[in-house]
């Protein structure tokens, strides 16, 4: 019987002194983002633009890229703002966004879309789009930190 206690009195120190190694899980945070982008295509389409990340209240100037084939054709320029989460430093926002997308602009027209990026940062934009473009497509969006 004294061995059981002995063992149980061991078992709960082990639990106890393994409870206090194990840090404190770390939240991601989130951050606010605009940026305009400039899309142009014939059956290929390029894109490019700039930006700014708010994380925070520090502002991070953005460079944005992109390409896109398929049924692409026309241009316009758009206007996103939106948030930026489950990132934990300003660097997280950088990567590649992936999309395929259908749509068409002729004059004025909004939108709202969300991507995901490998170091799992999520965009979430609703953006404004002037121009005349026709697409049914695959595209990516590279955004870097300048």
């Amino acid at each position: 019987m004294r061995i059981f206690h002995q063992f149980r009195a061991g078992l709960i120190g082990l639990i106890a002194v393994t409870g206090m190694g194990v840090s404190s899980p770390t939240y991601a945070d989130s951050g606010s983002i605009q940026f305009s982008v400039v899309k142009a295509g014939f059956f290929i389409g390029g894109s490019g633009g700039t930006g700014t990340l708010i994380f925070h209240g520090r502002r991070y100037p953005l460079s944005i890229g992109g390409l896109s084939a398929g049924l692409v054709f026309g241009a316009a320029g758009t206007r996103f703002v939106g948030t930026v989460s489950h990132i934990f430093r300003p660097s997280d926002v950088a990567g590649v966004y992936g999309a395929a997308g259908a749509g068409a602009a002729l004059g004025v027209g909004a939108g709202v879309i969300a991507l995901t990026n490998d170091k799992g940062a999520v965009l979430r934009l609703r953006g404004r789009q002037v121009g005349l473009i026709a697409n049914l497509d695959l595209s990516g969006m590279a955004v870097s930190l300048r």
